[in-house]
């Protein structure tokens, strides 16, 4: 059975996004250091799943971008989930916008649907993307492992994963990496 990943950065007073999805300041703390953890966390999976919304902002950017993020989220394979349905989006004319044309199109029931990609063959799960699909995907009880990426910003406001879980979630702490720029990447597993 393939394990479901979720890696969120987040700030320290744990929104994973201002109160209108706003995240630059993800990126003003990111170093060489951690961007290669990052990459290599990301070369691991088999398949990156998002939500619809997330899906539609990162298809036309990703074919032409460079740099150390560019090749692992051009060549794993996508899927998205969407319960307002996928018309397509535009894509750059490259070779780099293939696994975004050819991704998995998912509408029916999200832990279903999840259960039948954890039950095939293949590598890990990562699923990436907002906050609103984040929180979905930590209902459904599915997730094996959480990374999350933790920036040493306070946003005051935004969005968060966390509010509004039924229960509470026991996780074991199962690694901790701390990066020169000052983020930290806290993997827990179920217990």
């Amino acid at each position: 059975m393939r394990k479901l990943i979720m890696k969120m950065s987040m700030s320290v007073d744990g929104f994973v996004g201002g109160p209108n999805g706003e995240n630059d300041w993800i990126f003003r703390s990111s170093d060489e250091t951690s961007r290669d953890w990052v990459v290599g966390q990301m070369r691991e999976a088999g398949l990156i799943i998002m939500g619809r919304k997330s899906f539609e902002m990162m298809a036309p950017y990703w074919p032409t971008a460079t740099g150390p993020f560019a090749a692992p989220m051009n060549e794993i394979p996508k899927a998205l989930f969407t319960q307002k349905g996928f018309k397509g989006i535009d894509l750059p004319s490259v070779p780099a916008a293939t696994s975004w044309a050819e991704a998995q199109v998912f509408n029916g029931d999200l832990a279903e649907e999840i259960k039948k990609l954890k039950s095939e063959p293949g590598k890990p799960i990562c699923a990436l993307g907002g906050a609103g699909f984040m929180r979905n995907l930590i209902a459904t009880g599915l997730i094996d492992e959480y990374v999350l990426v933790t920036h040493p910003v306070v946003l005051g406001e935004g969005q968060a994963i966390f509010n509004g879980v039924a229960q509470p979630l026991d996780l074991k702490l199962v690694d901790v990496k701390a990066f020169p720029g000052g983020i930290t990447a806290h993997t827990y597993s179920k217990s």
